[in-house]
């Protein structure tokens, strides 16, 4: 029995052995059945037991790879770009406190003087050149408010008559001498005056402005410039330091869409900053002067707004530069948004001119000059019907007169007078008020011969209220008894028989 019971026990330890060998390839190991007393061993030798492989995880790897190669490049980049935002903010705040110092030296020193030419500089730093507060603060020193008390002429069906006028503009302040603040503006801001009075922006909002007196020093009518001046005596060492000359810009680079700044007393209420862009160039603009004439200029178009009062204030691009000078607003229920700036690149010889002219106070009444001439004004219109140059016909030459003894004859056409341009007898009058009977001038004016007109210069020594008697209060201001050549039934030389029925009278 033994043995049939050992033989089942052979046969089911084979029969296990046979079951766990298809799960495993290691063929030797240790097995216990029954009680503790009976063992058996399959095999000569049990094999040790081996630990299991770990198993591979690849992805935890390259993820651990990813995230110090991402640490890496973090450090190395937030030191790469750490490095020059701190050399530019170094660099930001030198030229911040160079600045500075500029500024602090130019306060100290006054305004910049000039000797009869206009300083184009640098623009003022980029930092700020998107920055229209910036530019405003940067420029309104430089533009002032003028008030212009005058007298104009008004003519009726009845007659003429004088009336007094008072009207506000805006000015530049470009340059300055030994004695003088010089402010450039648009001659229709002053023309006609009899008193001009400026106003720096600083002071504008003061309940009491002060009020500094000025003088017109010279102008281009054609080109509706003027230059006037403001005694340096009458500027304070604190208005000095508020106030400043104007950069001068080029507007001959100037392009479409460009942005641009309008500064100017609008309305007469004080400065006002408008923004807009540059419109078009070249464009060619006729407006009609207080004489009636027509006057055509090549100005820049804007939608900066520019209203009445703006006249003669500044156009500014976005580095504070001084581009254009305010100047006409197409005024029509049917035009929004057309305002016209003179470009400063093609006037800027000019204003340099009118800088250099003498200041002239005017002379009393009693001791004024006169040239002993009658005159009809030669608008753009007569021009055009009869082909005559514009300016002043003389109709009248009277005996003995310094006009007569200078050479001039009927016929003559007066263009400028000592070096001005003039248009009409109330432009020659207004000249006249300013020049002392004994002062030697020169007279240009148009004379006509078998080719046509040439220009001609005549050189005269203005006379005396006193010569000519009570008729030199005539309507034309500047003579008494008329020349002996003059034609008795028309007061006109059968020269020329259209004057006889001139249409458009004196």
């Amino acid at each position: 029995m033994y043995e049939n019971n050992h033989e089942n026990d052979n046969r089911n330890t084979q029969g296990y052995q046979n079951n766990y060998s298809s799960n495993s390839q290691t063929q030797e190991y240790y097995y216990t059945a029954g009680n503790g007393n009976n063992t058996y061993q399959y095999g000569t030798q049990p094999a040790p037991q081996q630990k299991k492989p770990k198993k591979q995880r690849p992805f935890l790897k390259k993820a651990a790879c990813f995230v110090c190669l991402g640490a890496l490049f973090g450090v190395a980049a937030g030191t790469a770009f750490s490095i020059p935002t701190y050399i530019s903010n170094q660099q930001l705040l030198q030229t911040k406190t160079e600045l500075a110092q500029l500024q602090a030296q130019n306060n100290t020193s006054g305004l910049s003087t000039t000797t009869g030419s206009l300083a184009t500089t640098g623009s003022v730093a980029t930092a700020s050149s998107s920055d229209v507060t910036a530019i405003a603060n940067s420029c309104l020193p430089s533009v002032v408010s003028i008030t212009n008390k005058g007298v104009t002429e008004v003519r009726t069906m009845f007659g003429t008559y004088q009336q007094d006028t008072q009207s506000s503009g805006s000015g530049i302040i470009i340059g300055s001498n030994d004695s003088e603040l010089l402010i450039v503006t648009n001659y229709h801001v002053v023309s006609g005056n009899n008193e001009l009075s400026v106003v720096f922006s600083y002071d504008e909002d003061s309940d009491e402005p002060s009020l500094v007196s000025a003088k017109l020093k010279g102008y281009d009518s054609d080109k509706d410039l003027a230059v006037i001046s403001v005694p340096m005596s009458e500027i304070t060492d604190e208005m000095k330091s508020k106030i400043k000359v104007a950069t001068i810009g080029d507007s001959s680079s100037l392009e479409l869409g460009q942005e641009v700044i309008a500064i100017g007393n609008a309305l007469g209420y004080g400065q006002s900053v408008t923004t807009g862009i540059i419109s078009a160039l070249n464009r060619e603009v006729t407006v009609s002067d207080d004489d009636g004439n027509q006057i055509t200029n090549k100005l820049i178009q804007t939608d900066a707004a520019i209203n009445p009062g703006n006249s003669g204030g500044a156009l500014l691009n976005m580095n504070g530069e001084l581009i254009g000078i305010n100047s006409v607003k197409v005024a029509s229920s049917s035009v929004e948004g057309m305002g016209y700036a003179i470009p400063i690149s093609d006037v800027q010889s000019i204003i340099e001119e009118l800088m250099l002219k003498e200041t002239r106070d005017v002379v009393d009444s009693s001791s004024q000059g006169y040239l002993g001439i009658g005159g009809t004004d030669v608008t753009s219109e007569i021009s055009q019907t009869y082909g005559m140059p514009i300016g002043i016909f003389i109709n009248t030459i009277y005996d003995d007169s310094p006009a007569m003894a200078a050479g001039l004859a009927k016929g003559n056409i007066i263009t400028k007078f000592d070096g001005q341009t003039v248009k009409s007898m109330s432009e020659l009058k207004t000249l006249l008020t300013y020049y002392k009977s004994g002062e030697t001038v020169e007279v240009i004016a148009m004379v006509q011969g078998s080719d046509g007109y040439s220009e001609q210069t005549f050189t005269l020594t203005l006379g005396s209220k006193d010569i000519f008697g009570d008729d030199a209060s005539s309507e034309d201001n500047t003579q008494s008894a008329p020349s002996q050549n003059q034609n008795p039934e028309n007061g006109y030389s059968s020269q020329y028989p259209f004057n006889y029925l001139w249409p458009f009278g004196n």
